[in-house]
């Protein structure tokens, strides 16, 4: 009795790859000898028939089966099968949020940005550049929104931990766990009472003496250092959303005006083919990405620094060094990748490739082996949807 139990564990862990190869073996021969439209339409028809009744697969997954099978069998093109659920630059938008939701749901996105972090340091200028640099890189893949909504929590940790943490018995111009306003408060205090004359009465001296203490406590060293932590975090707070528009610019599926315009464009100019894609997209609008990011950086820095640009080679004070601990703790907290990270991260990194590739413009892609009677049957979208496809049957 217990291994047939076993046996059926067993079997019930198969289940899913079983029925998902299966179907494909059995109704193979279908569209191989008979090599025609109608053909590898039933084909496609039956294994969806196969995949609804046994739901093996999500029902919606497999709706959208011919957007990806269809065009790569060359029955219709990519553009005329996404016009029966909404346009092309629609599906691509949607296959792309769906890869975006993969990657934050692992939490990919945050194991990406703490180690950046790590790598750039935390004095004020090159963690600027590095907040900057992240979050763009994060925002061409994810919407700028949970881009935004992920890096400022991080920000606002590092920066409270700056805030907080007092200066080290090392630290110039200070004793041991005290000041420099501290210690000229002492002094002055320690004047001011052999100075007083013995006529005015204790309660009087102790009154003037907290007069003094609370406007030497709201002098210059104490509002210097408040103002200069209200700086760094409207630098930082600035730096995240900035970036995170910035970077939505540099790919097609960044954000959603992009594909706006893919989309209008098309309309347009029905004729013009498939010069707007991914690949073209991307070799348009990086370097501009990267131009407007410098400068956004270089200007936040005149604003809220000033012109001491050497004050990124120095070493970091205790303050950094805290917060630099706060990043480290935060990316040990997230252990060792697991394996859905790298199966996203597998696919992720599959998925820019085939973009790239599918039509780079200066040598032939793989795109064009699917072309027919001048028709180009692969886009961007085909691509996502394979993706995603391969998202939903794998662990």
């Amino acid at each position: 009795c217990g291994e047939m139990q076993s046996c059926l564990r067993a079997l019930r862990k198969l289940r899913q790859p079983f029925t998902l190869t299966l179907p494909v073996l059995v109704l193979l021969p279908l569209p191989i000898v008979l090599r025609s439209k109608e053909a590898y339409c039933g084909f496609i028809v039956l294994l969806m028939a196969v995949y609804w009744c046994t739901e093996v697969i999500p029902l919606a997954v497999t709706a959208i089966l011919p957007a990806l099978l269809f065009p790569l069998f060359g029955i219709m093109t990519s553009k005329d099968v996404c016009k029966q659920y909404m346009k092309d630059t629609n599906m691509l938008f949607l296959g792309g949020l769906m890869v975006a939701v993969a990657v934050e749901t692992c939490n990919l996105h945050k194991r990406i940005a703490l180690r950046a972090l790590l790598l750039v340091g935390v004095r004020p200028a090159l963690l600027m550049m590095g907040f900057m640099g992240v979050t763009a890189f994060l925002s061409m893949w994810i919407s700028n929104t949970a881009t935004t909504a992920m890096m400022v929590p991080i920000a606002q940790a590092v920066l409270d931990q700056l805030s907080t943490t007092a200066p080290q018995p090392g630290d110039p111009e200070s004793g041991p766990g005290q000041t420099a306003g501290d210690q000229e408060l002492e002094e002055k205090d320690a004047t001011d009472e052999e100075n007083q004359p013995a006529l005015i009465s204790p309660v009087v001296q102790t009154q003037d003496a907290d007069v003094e203490r609370e406007m030497q406590v709201s002098a210059v060293p104490d509002s210097d250092e408040q103002r200069e932590q209200q700086r760094l975090r409207k630098m930082l707070s600035l730096c995240v959303c900035y970036s995170a528009s910035i970077g939505g610019t540099a790919t097609l599926t960044g954000t959603g005006p992009n594909l706006v315009l893919k989309g209008q464009f098309s309309q347009i100019f029905p004729d013009s083919g498939d010069v707007i894609n991914f690949a073209s997209w991307f070799g348009f609008s990086f370097p501009n990405m990267l131009i407007m990011l410098t400068c956004c950086w270089l200007w936040l820095h005149l604003l809220f620094l000033g012109v001491k640009f050497q004050s990124c080679r120095r070493k970091n004070s205790p303050r950094e060094q805290a917060a630099y601990g706060i990043i480290q703790e935060e990316y040990h907290n997230l252990g060792l990748m697991s394996f859905a990270e790298k199966l996203v991260l597998g696919h992720f990194i599959l998925l820019v490739t085939l973009w790239f590739t599918r039509d780079p413009g200066f040598v032939r892609g793989w795109g064009s082996l699917f072309n027919k009677n001048g028709k180009k049957y692969v886009t961007d979208a085909t691509v996502v949807m394979f993706i995603t496809f391969l998202m939903f049957i794998m662990p």
